[in-house]
């Protein structure tokens, strides 16, 4: 996969209107669609279907990593990261937006069927935090409103390594200082799932041949699009 050689600003978004959706100009914007799709559906599956019983996730390494409230930054930055890859690329590398959301929607489809298939949590959140300060509060929120269920593969994993590859194959963020940038800060991201006992290390683990898989995909349909413009 190679960056886009294309103009930087490609698209003139003043002139879409929604029966444009269908145009070569706008035809982009379709996957779009997944997001709401995938998010009724991963509400569902966390919400309506319960099981009698999900398999914990643990690994004696777990117990090796003391819970850190300072990695909720970039537990957090994830949202900031995931976002802003969709909304460059979609202003500036419509080819990096759809490698990005292909990547997306074979990553966290795949994921999606394992929490269906082979329901899962985790048991590591402490019952009560050793310093009391701003991030152990917002953390307390946090355990309360999201669920322990449905972790394995960690899907701040996979979306971390999701921009990482859109940013790698798009035209600005393809030099090795902005590849290392982007790499670094998906490391962190991914290693604070587990410093914030929001995720066993096994998940992480586990995202890895997901994130395999979807790389090919891209692969695949770079190599696609390719033969077509030929």
């Amino acid at each position: 996969m190679k960056p886009s050689k294309q103009p930087l600003s490609i698209v003139d978004y003043r002139r879409f209107r929604p029966s444009k959706l269908g145009t070569p100009a706008f035809r982009h914007l379709n996957y779009l669609w997944y997001w709401p799709i995938f998010g009724i559906l991963f509400y569902g599956v966390e919400q309506w279907w319960l099981r009698d019983f999900y398999y914990p996730m643990y690994s004696p390494l777990d117990d090796l990593i003391p819970f850190c409230e300072i990695f909720l930054i970039p537990y957090l930055f994830w949202f900031v990261f995931l976002v802003g890859i969709h909304a460059y690329t979609l202003l500036f590398d419509i080819p990096a937006f759809k490698r990005l959301m292909i990547f997306i929607m074979t990553s966290y489809t795949i994921t999606l069927l394992v929490y269906i298939l082979f329901p899962n949590c985790q048991e590591l959140r402490p019952v009560a935090f050793e310093r009391d300060n701003l991030f152990t509060k917002i953390m307390t929120e946090y355990y309360a409103f999201d669920t322990n269920t449905n972790v394995c593969p960690s899907l701040h994993v996979i979306g971390s390594v999701a921009v990482v590859v859109g940013a790698w194959n798009s035209r600005h963020f393809s030099s090795i200082g902005w590849r290392i940038a982007f790499s670094v800060t998906a490391f962190f991201i991914a290693i604070s799932t587990v410093f914030l006992k929001q995720h066993s290390i096994l998940d992480i683990f586990f995202a890895l041949p997901v994130c395999l898989v979807s790389c090919l995909c891209v692969w695949l349909f770079d190599r696609r699009q390719k033969r077509k413009a030929a």
